[in-house]
């Protein structure tokens, strides 16, 4: 039932110039207290009072990557229907509208620019490592045909890197969540993000072993390229399964097992690629039904040793006392 207090409390949380023009410039994706400052022309507490006032309404949402605290609109619910309602209402045209969208597009041609020299240093040893097993998009195509596009109502990526993953998988989920432990990476991912105007994802700073994610909450999670950077990749699964919702599918794809040993030098790797007997014992012990395990093999690797990609599947098997008449099938 419509209950009008609450209502009334949020559109008093939302009558004030610059509460609004927060809002709307969130609506375009993350920014932190300084993107607003520069943006808004306020001093730094003044932004943050009127910060505070929005996620004590509930109407948008902080959370913390390491210095910096990142905000975003609520995504859900009943409150953010009312504050969708009124953004659309807003006549683009207006010059005070137009004037923040364009200093916006500056903060964010800022960020593309420290991505990018980020990704610059790093590409030369990515590009070298990438020639030793099989073409992106092989596996690319491979993991769409084994996951199955969905539809999938909330993606988890742990290990987000570039965000490549959100990316592939953006036709097919409601809404989505990346997780990355390196700030620099977040930021190469978040311009990516906003070069595909992706506006149903985010990123978030994280521990993966400790994640800031809801518990049974997504029906697919995809770890790509990260288990092997792990001193324990077994405990960062637990954690991955953890948040997985009854009938969801966490996909993890990482190397076979191989013996190029200039990778934990070179590449920081940890392990040096998992059997397929460590990955479907990790996902029988978490309860979840193993439905693939694929070996995609590269003519690259001039020693005579390419690597292998693989990609295991597992799914839920609470999906066999749910409802069947509401389970979507996703094969």
């Amino acid at each position: 039932m419509f209950q009008i207090d609450p209502y009334v409390d949020c559109l008093k949380s939302i009558a004030e110039p610059s509460r609004l023009r927060i809002l709307r410039l969130l609506a375009d994706g993350d920014l932190t207290v300084s993107d607003l400052t520069a943006i808004l022309g306020q001093s730094q507490p003044r932004v943050s009072r009127h910060l505070k006032l929005l996620i004590d309404a509930q109407l948008i949402n902080r959370w913390q990557e390491g210095s910096w605290a990142l905000f975003r609109l609520v995504s859900s619910g009943a409150k953010a229907d009312l504050v969708q309602s009124l953004l659309r209402a807003i006549d683009p045209a207006d010059p005070v509208v137009q004037r923040d969208l364009e200093r916006l597009e500056a903060v964010k041609q800022k960020r593309r620019a420290a991505a990018a020299e980020y990704f610059a240093k790093n590409a030369e040893s990515w590009d070298k490592l990438r020639m030793l097993h099989a073409a992106d998009g092989d596996v690319e195509k491979a993991l769409l045909e084994i996951t199955g596009k969905g539809p999938f109502n909330n993606m988890l990526d742990i290990g987000t890197g570039t965000g490549r993953m959100l990316e592939l998988f953006a036709p097919y989920y409601r809404s989505a969540v990346g997780i990355d432990a390196s700030r620099e990476m977040l930021g190469v991912a978040r311009s990516n993000l906003e070069a595909a105007e992706l506006s149903n994802v985010e990123v978030r700073l994280g521990d993966i072993y400790n994640m800031p994610v809801e518990r049974n909450a997504y029906d697919l999670i995809v770890i790509h390229q990260v288990l092997h950077y792990l001193d324990d990749p077994a405990a960062a699964m637990r954690e991955a399964m953890r948040s997985l919702s009854p009938s969801g599918r966490l996909v993890v794809v990482d190397f076979a097992p191989h013996e190029m040993e200039f990778l934990r030098q070179e590449h920081q790797h940890q392990r040096l690629g998992f059997e397929t007997n460590t990955v479907e014992g990790w996902f029988k012990e978490a309860g979840l039904q193993t439905i693939a395990a694929k070996a995609i093999k590269s003519s690259g690797g001039g020693d005579g040793s390419p690597l292998t990609v693989m990609i295991w599947a597992g799914e839920d098997k609470r999906i066999e006392i749910a409802d069947t008449a509401n389970v979507e099938n996703i094969a």
